[in-house]
């Protein structure tokens, strides 16, 4: 396997969603976690990332512990909204799901290292081909399953509406009952493909999502491409990765030394040398990641000022002026003008 792939992560609230949906089934949750080396602090640290590795294992045991060689397509049938934080938002909210299939090729950076989603007009459908972006490796068949799978469920709970693929192919070999296959996707797979791949008709993307929200889309997006830009690959530097940590969870309220250091697996005072090795500090970064990302928000006209300040983590408006002003000496109103 590629040196890309070995040190790639993935959110934890993936682990979480395995965990949980093994649990139901009447797997013991602790030795699951174990066994695939999850550690239960990333059961409620939802901004935490884990090895690709440990995502893999879980896929596994589970299907092992439940004796269900389907768990990750079984598992799809359950995803329920907020599963996946901010990337999940972004493409509940989207007005239909042809953007909301755009969406998800943008963001999904944000919840794995490696998966990429590849949105392809073909005439009278689209294919959405599903692969890791790394030579010599792929998603594992439960991930793969549970990939495209949740991409139906997803789209016929926003559509209001059953969705149903025109075909199916997978990269991995054929294991299973096929009457579930057909159930989830209305049609029987085709495997050992190229690539996993998912096909439905150009018409269904075009339907309106009946509960879409304009409003609570445009935070949510502009976040999203805040977020973006900062995830940068693992071999970070320090400086980088407490970066990246607080403007992934600024939006959240405020965030302290020790939730990061925890995120990193760090203590407190490790992750104070290593800052201070690196010519900076916590409250320093807290400073610069506002700043810039208070530049971003502003240069949004979509945004109010009222909700720049939420996306800040600032608890209400006037702290945030304040903290505006002695970056820039003016007011972000003032700033918002002048580019006009």
């Amino acid at each position: 396997m590629p040196i890309r792939a070995r040190t790639a992560h993935v959110s934890a609230r993936i682990g979480a969603m395995i965990v949980q949906v093994a649990a139901v089934q009447g797997v013991d949750a602790p030795r699951l976690m174990t066994e695939a080396g999850f550690m239960p602090d990333w059961l409620n640290d939802p901004e935490a990332r884990i090895p690709l590795a440990v995502e893999e294992r879980l896929w596994e045991r589970a299907s092992e512990l439940t004796g269900d060689p389907l768990f990750g397509l079984h598992a799809a049938a359950a995803v329920r909204p907020g599963a996946f934080d901010v990337l999940d938002y972004a493409v509940r909210t989207a007005p239909d799901l042809r953007t909301a299939l755009q969406r998800l090729s943008r963001y999904n950076r944000l919840v794995h290292d490696l998966a990429s989603f590849e949105v392809v007009p073909a005439g009278e459908a689209v294919h959405i081909r599903h692969r890791f972006d790394a030579a010599g490796s792929r998603p594992c068949r439960q991930a793969a399953e549970f990939t495209l799978g949740s991409l139906v469920v997803v789209a016929s709970q926003i559509g209001d509406q059953a969705v149903r693929a025109l075909a199916v192919e997978f990269a991995h070999s054929a294991f299973g009952d096929g009457d579930a296959y057909r159930a989830l996707f209305g049609v029987m797979p085709r495997f050992d493909a190229p690539v996993s791949c998912l096909v439905l008709s150009s018409d269904l993307l075009d339907r309106p999502v009946s509960a879409a929200d304009p409003a609570l889309s445009r935070i949510i997006t502009a976040h999203a491409e805040q977020l973006l830009a900062v995830h940068v690959p693992a071999h970070e530097n320090i400086s980088a990765q407490v970066r990246r940590q607080l403007a992934d969870g600024m939006a959240n309220g405020p965030i302290t030394l020790k939730s990061v250091a925890q995120r990193l697996h760090l203590s407190e005072r490790s992750l104070q040398r290593r800052l201070d090795a690196a010519g900076t500090c916590f409250a320093k970064l807290v400073d610069e990641v506002r700043h810039e990302l208070a530049m971003r928000y502003i240069a949004d006209e979509r945004l109010t000022l009222g909700e720049v300040a939420y996306l800040l983590g600032f608890a209400e408006p006037s702290p945030f002026h304040r903290a505006f002003k002695c970056w820039t000496g003016t007011t972000p109103a003032a700033v918002r003008r002048a580019r006009h």
